[in-house]
């Protein structure tokens, strides 16, 4: 029998599953109350947060909205490639498994290629120069779709952060190949706390070209910001998502919310809270019998391998969670707003699940 939903209970499949944080409602109130606005993105809002993110990110961008990180990504990569173009990513990528082939139909045919590779790196879910070098060097005949665009997960679908020097050392191998680099960062901001550095440091300074910054998973209600550091190649960009649908009328709604995010930092303290919330599930795991933890977490996400009784018992007691996740075993996923009493409660009823189903030995 399916488990009655209890409004009052936070989940761990998904940091979507959080509503928008206080500082975003009250500006999205405020731009409620701002009376008539110019449309399309000609508004005040628009104009404000893009030059907040422009001081954020310390260079002169260009800066678009968009709903969804399924267009931020798509559309981003068709900017950058022609239908014979290639991209180079990971096997768990975002763009790879769970955008439902958005990338190559907005680019009308630009093909994925995924890395192969059983580095360490790899296997949490990175790109390796070396791996790149290879997909790059494997031809260069007319018969083969060719390379153009490096994409980079930060967090990595594994829950895993590139540092400074990981996306340096990929992006000197795409310019001596000529590549442009994306990066998917629906949770740059976890990847960001967990550096401890400057935004910058890891995006343009680092050698990206552009960024799909998400705000929805870090407190917004909806609205991915699409930040191009190299201008030249957001040329007509605005008519890419006109004609994709994301060009919103209303578009203060989508923007006005960043001001709260941007203010005081608080997309970054967002984040760092996530993050602990996701090491201290992982502390409470780390004694239970039972369990393998793939790996220690780097951003908002555990993930565990759990006995199959125990996963049916969990949900059944109502709890939501993914499994069919890259990396196997179970996702357990961190937000904004995830409180320690959840997660201790969350912990406990996993470590009695496990009990329950008579698992014996020593956790990892």
């Amino acid at each position: 029998m399916t488990p009655t939903p209890d409004p009052t209970r936070q989940h761990f499949a998904s940091d979507n599953y959080a509503g928008m944080c206080p500082n975003a409602a009250r500006w999205f109130q405020e731009a409620t109350l701002s009376g008539h606005e110019p449309a399309y993105g000609d508004d005040g809002w628009t104009q404000r947060v893009s030059d907040q993110l422009r001081e954020l990110f310390q260079t002169d961008c260009d800066i678009y909205f968009v709903f969804n990180g399924t267009a931020a990504n798509s559309l981003a990569l068709a900017s950058l490639c022609q239908s014979y173009h290639s991209v180079i990513c990971t096997s768990v990528a975002h763009i790879e498994t769970d955008e439902c082939g958005g990338p190559e139909f907005f680019s009308n045919g630009s093909k994925l290629l995924v890395a192969e590779s059983d580095s360490a790196a790899a296997r949490l879910g990175k790109l390796t120069p070396d791996a790149v070098e290879a997909l790059v060097t494997k031809r260069s005949d007319v018969h083969y779709p060719k390379p153009k665009v490096i994409s980079l997960t930060q967090a990595t679908e594994l829950g895993t952060v590139y540092s400074v020097e990981e996306v340096r050392a990929i992006a000197a191998i795409a310019k001596r190949r000529h590549l442009k680099v994306h990066m998917d960062g629906a949770r740059f901001a976890n990847a960001v706390a967990t550096l401890g550095c400057h935004p910058s440091d890891i995006t343009w300074r680092a050698g990206v070209d552009v960024l799909c910054f998400g705000g929805t998973k870090n407190g917004l209600p909806v609205g991915e910001a699409v930040v191009f550091f190299d201008r030249a190649l957001s040329e007509d960009f605005a008519y890419r998502v006109k004609q994709a649908g994301q060009l919103a009328s209303k578009m203060r709604f989508i923007s006005a919310p960043w001001l709260g995010l941007l203010e005081n930092d608080t997309w970054l303290h967002n984040a760092r809270h996530a993050n602990a919330m996701a090491q201290r599930l992982y502390a409470a795991l780390r004694p239970v019998a039972g369990i393998e933890l793939l790996h220690a977490p780097q951003a908002n996400a555990v993930f565990a391998k759990l006995p199959r009784a125990a996963i049916t018992a969990l949900h059944a007691r109502g709890w939501r969670f993914y499994e069919f996740i890259a990396g196997g075993g179970c996702r357990f996923m961190c937000a904004w707003d995830t409180t320690p009493e959840s997660v201790d409660a969350f912990a406990a009823d996993i470590a009695a699940a496990c009990a329950a189903a008579g698992v014996t030995g020593t956790a990892r």
